[in-house]
């Protein structure tokens, strides 16, 4: 194997596992990323996708006991059966759109200005979101109708996973998407974010075993070190974010990295068009 090609599947990894559960898009930094290095060919797509199982392996280790428990419970606790057929109902939303526009959107919207796009406009609802000029936000953040993710009924996931979809536009982020949209359907900011880790369990996990199975006519063995270099490279980041990320924001609100995406997004389409980055389409 190319040692090359390994460091590059090891810094998409650190991209992953750093992005996934920031309200900044990993799918977004892993087009730009893989631009760069020059690794944004059919098979890169699918090792994009793939290595996300690594990131969901930090958050179930993360969130081992919550899971574990919950398992255990489920033939003699109703909550715990609402809580799974919560995440399952979250989850359903993303199968189907998924399904039926998956191909469409990877055809056409998996670019860079696309991406700097979505980075800006998913900014600037970020900042509205937190209260910036909206003061309606403000008082929902102060008075969540929903504390714990185990208080949540069916409907409010429901919503939650219909906003996940949103995230199947590059660039949009998943966790930001589920996150803030949460926020806004009346969860506290720990149950949408805790809920959004639950959610990605299920999702990422899925969408890496199909995207392997859909193109597996493009793998080999030769392929299993670069993959396996992404997976623990993803894993490890991401185990480091999660933990931090859960402490950040118990004190703080989402605002920097509302201001990040805008700055990055306009760095991008700033040097596409002035011709000092050449991005790959």
């Amino acid at each position: 194997m190319d040692i090359v090609l390994l460091l590059k599947a090891a810094v998409m990894g650190v991209v992953e596992g750093l992005t996934e559960f920031l309200p900044i898009s990993s799918t977004g930094h892993l087009i730009l990323v893989g631009s760069l290095l020059g690794f944004d060919d059919d098979k890169a797509k699918v090792f994009d996708i793939a290595i996300q199982t690594g990131a969901i392996f930090a958050v179930i280790g993360v969130y081992w006991h919550k899971i574990q428990s919950t398992v255990l419970a489920l033939p003699k606790q109703r909550s715990a059966r609402m809580f799974a057929l919560n995440v399952l109902v979250g989850f359903l939303p993303a199968v189907v759109l998924g399904l039926l526009f998956g191909k469409y959107i990877k055809a056409y919207l998996f670019t860079p200005t696309v991406v700097a796009s979505t980075f800006i406009l998913g900014g600037l609802i970020i900042l509205w979101a937190e209260g910036w000029g909206r003061g309606q936000a403000e008082q929902a953040a102060a008075a969540p109708r929903v504390q714990s993710a185990d208080e949540m009924g069916i409907a409010d996931a429901l919503k939650v996973g219909l906003v996940q979809c949103l995230a199947m536009i590059p660039g949009t982020s998943r966790s930001g998407a589920t996150i803030i949209g949460g926020m806004l359907l009346g969860l506290s900011r720990k149950a949408a974010t805790d809920f959004s880790f639950y959610l990605a369990i299920p999702t990422l996990m899925g969408a890496g075993v199909y995207s392997l199975y859909k193109e597996r006519a493009l793998l080999s063995l030769q392929d299993v070190p670069l993959f396996a270099v992404g997976l623990v490279v993803s894993f490890i980041s991401a185990w480091l974010c999660v933990r931090w990320l859960l402490r950040y924001i118990a004190h703080h609100s989402f605002v920097v990295f509302a201001w990040y995406r805008i700055a990055f997004g306009l760095v991008v389409l700033a040097t596409a068009w002035s011709g000092w980055v050449v991005w790959a389409a």
